[in-house]
């Protein structure tokens, strides 16, 4: 029986291994295959994408509107790093939206905090979790989103790191080794189907069940159990904490399972609030690894854009994790708004629907011109 046991676990894994393989492989085939349909769009529909991004706010609320509908960040960010390979958007109109991604991505560990409902004490510790998370990205696009608006610091500064981790040549001939890989494929599907606009589409999907895949296969083959075995040891110290947060992300290319994962220890108090802070922050690092792997054998401004990623996510956290007293801005805010949902369940829904959807919809509506 014991025997059994193992082979069935250890065919499980061999699986799971296989489907992380498989699902990297195809997400790289997908992010090829966007950059060649996207390269493929008719000039109008080129300039309707630039006009639509010149605005910097529209470009943010983007950003955020749509990783709040789809519920993957890594989609949408790995979608903007292969729009700018194709060069149908800029850098500077591609940042703004990768900022909005990070809070978009928020919603689903505060909509987890919604099962505790029912009861108040849980639900008052579970949304706090999940609204930190928020309030984490919600405070650092406060304040880097001006400094790129006025002096373009996160994509001046992503360049110039792009060209020191790659110099054209090193950029063209990782290219064309892109090229044997996958672009003859690429090239002889969007051919084949001849509207570079479904060819999109199906990139997008592709990219989006990928990801999915790759989240699943690398959580119940490296993170579930291990997360489970390990709590204690995850949340002992605020640099442990942090280091944790950065490795289980990476490894299932998710914020939101590991975040999710965080809510209902803080709600059975298995952790507290501010023990679990650091591992968000630490996850928000870890999901801009789809970026960088979105990134390989791409132009430089597609390098660049994932280097803007890492660095809005990295200065965030060096601004509030190694001070105490900033560290308490987005967790008393974070407590504060649990509390009040508590005593108006209205409160808490009234968060959701206006953060994450009608101030971005009204927003773009009223930016559009």
């Amino acid at each position: 029986m014991e025997n059994q046991l193992r082979a069935q676990t250890t065919g499980d894994k061999i699986k799971n291994y296989a489907l992380v393989l498989l699902s990297l492989l195809l997400f790289i085939f997908a992010i090829d295959l966007l950059t060649v349909a996207m390269g493929r769009l008719n000039n109008d529909v080129a300039k309707d994408i630039i006009q639509a991004t010149r605005n910097p706010f529209i470009s943010l609320f983007v950003g955020l509107l749509v990783t709040a509908l789809i519920q993957s960040s890594s989609t949408v960010t790995a979608s903007i790093v292969a729009i700018v390979a194709s060069g149908n958007m800029t850098l500077q109109q591609a940042v703004p939206m990768v900022l909005g991604a990070n809070i978009g991505t928020t919603l689903t560990s505060t909509l987890v905090s919604f099962t505790f409902l029912t009861r108040k004490k849980e639900f008052r510790r579970a949304l706090s979790s999940g609204i930190s998370h928020d309030l984490f990205n919600i405070l650092n696009v406060i304040i880097l989103f001006p400094l790129e608006l006025y002096f373009n610091f996160l994509s001046k500064t992503s360049e110039k790191l792009a060209k020191v981790f790659a110099s054209d040549g090193e950029v063209s001939s990782t290219f064309e080794y892109n090229r044997i890989f996958t672009r003859d494929t690429t090239e002889w599907i969007v051919e084949k189907i001849n509207i570079p606009f479904l060819s999109t589409l199906l990139a997008i999907f592709l990219v989006f069940f990928s990801i999915k895949v790759m989240t699943t296969s690398v959580y119940r083959t490296f993170v579930m159990d291990t997360f489970r075995d390990i709590s204690k040891v995850i949340f002992k110290n605020t640099g442990v904490s942090f280091i944790y947060g950065i490795f289980f992300t990476a490894a299932v290319q998710s914020s939101t399972v590991t975040t999710c994962l965080v809510v209902p220890l803080v709600a059975n108090r298995r952790v507290s609030l501010a023990k679990s802070f650091p591992f968000i922050i630490g996850a928000n690092i870890g999901t801009t690894i789809t970026a960088i792997i979105a990134s390989m054998y791409k132009t430089e401004a597609a390098i660049a854009l994932a280097i803007a990623h890492v660095l809005f996510n990295s200065i965030g956290a060096l601004i509030f994790l190694p001070f105490p007293e900033l560290r308490q801005i987005p967790i008393k805010l974070a407590d504060f708004m649990g509390r009040t949902s508590v005593k108006n369940r209205f409160f808490g829904f009234a968060y959701i629907l206006l953060t994450f959807f009608i101030i971005p919809f009204l927003l773009i509506y009223f930016s559009r011109n």
